[in-house]
């Protein structure tokens, strides 16, 4: 069984909200670029709620998304999967991310969308801090991934408009 890596999470100091996913795919991890394969909703839906031009450079694209208030990461540091899906994962091989670390350099932190559920799953079944659970409020939203055809692009897009609601409503009280 292959031993998948993840990439770096893509964040600044100021970001607000930490999307999460489980583990890059093989196109991902090929392109070495978050949600590469083309039947992946997860741009298409991102550039369409934050006003991002779909058809900028994949850097451009996480440079808009970092300015946004969003960071981007991975439950998963490390597992064993044959291909793509998160169902062929070794659940025994599992190693998260280091957490701990990653708030406490993200201090403004307040809500995080595990995009899809094997994130939300591995996420709480690994990671607990009381005080992380009073500050920080999870949303668990319908994976973008190809794999999870039974929603239309539109319910999925549905689902994830707490995205924006989330940045604006902190901007909202902040005035």
């Amino acid at each position: 069984m292959t031993i998948i890596e993840s990439f770096q999470a893509i964040a600044d100091k100021n970001a607000r909200i930490l999307v999460l996913g489980s583990i890059p795919g093989i196109r991902s991890l090929q392109d070495q670029q978050y949600y590469a394969h083309p039947r992946n909703q997860f741009w298409p839906i991102i550039c369409k709620l934050l006003s991002i031009n779909p058809d900028s450079a994949y850097v451009e694209r996480l440079n808009k998304l970092t300015l946004s208030g969003v960071a981007l990461w991975d439950v998963m540091k490390r597992c064993r999967r044959p291909g793509s899906m998160d169902s062929d994962i070794d659940f025994t091989s599992v190693v998260i991310n280091d957490f701990d670390s990653f708030f406490e350099s993200h201090g403004k932190i307040e809500a995080i969308l595990f995009n899809g559920a094997t994130a939300d799953k591995i996420f709480n079944k690994h990671y607990y801090s009381e005080a992380f659970t009073e500050k920080i409020k999870r949303y668990r939203l319908p994976s973008t991934s190809p794999a999870n055809a039974a929603m239309s692009f539109e319910q999925k897009l549905e689902n994830w408009r707490v995205l924006p609601e989330l940045l604006n409503r902190r901007l909202q009280e902040s005035q």
